[in-house]
């Protein structure tokens, strides 16, 4: 879990992760845009698909929206490659199944920030301003943030180019990548539950559904 990510943060944050499985996920010929992020002393690559970057943007929007509403929930993104197989089919119906082959869950916990401390007598009241202190704390959190977010795309990185036997065939389609969805959920949703980033920074690999 990335934490303390301020809501300013978010957006850079989710496009440098999730741009980033995309990129070493890529079918064929891709047009790589390197970005560097404002925030963070960051550079990641994007595809350069206008089309995938819309769609990513999209969900972003949707998931700082769910965080804005919710601040007290865990909040998580999942990335989710699949196969698309033809069921069997009926007189009335042709399904579609979605065969999952890699799902990245992303989980970010974000900051919350006290009110300043109050303290009152019987003769005066006392404000206590945080000052040079907090943004000692301020500075501490981001430095700590991009280290993290610095191990988890190395993380990604090292799994996309070891791991690739799960990996389908090249489906017949256009575009730049496979099959994909991406869903968002809180803390009261069944599907919430898996902490991606715990569990790639000791295992290696994000959760794989065979």
């Amino acid at each position: 879990m990335l934490s303390d990510v301020e809501y300013f943060e978010i957006r850079e944050v989710l496009q440098c992760i999730l741009h980033t499985i995309f990129f070493h996920r890529a079918l064929g010929l891709v047009r790589p845009k390197d970005i560097d992020l404002q925030l963070f002393e960051i550079t990641y690559v994007q595809c350069g698909d206008a089309e995938l970057e819309k769609k990513v943007d999209e969900k972003i929007d949707q998931f700082i929206d769910k965080v804005e509403k919710h601040p007290n929930k865990k909040n998580q993104i999942c990335l989710s490659f699949f196969e698309v197989k033809n069921k069997q089919a009926t007189w009335f119906t042709h399904k579609v199944e979605h065969l999952y082959w890699e799902q990245w869950y992303i989980n970010i916990n974000v900051a919350q920030h006290p009110k300043p401390i109050s303290g009152k007598s019987h003769h005066s009241k006392l404000v206590l301003d945080p000052g040079e202190s907090a943004s000692e704390e301020r500075n501490a959190r981001r430095a700590t943030l991009e280290s993290s977010l610095h191990e988890v795309l190395f993380q990604i990185i090292k799994f996309v180019n070891e791991k690739k036997d799960h990996i389908p065939p090249i489906p017949n389609m256009e575009g730049v990548s496979f099959p994909y969805e991406i869903t968002i959920s809180s803390s009261s949703d069944s599907a919430f539950g898996m902490d991606m980033f715990k569990r790639m920074l000791q295992t290696g690999h994000p959760t794989m559904l065979s």
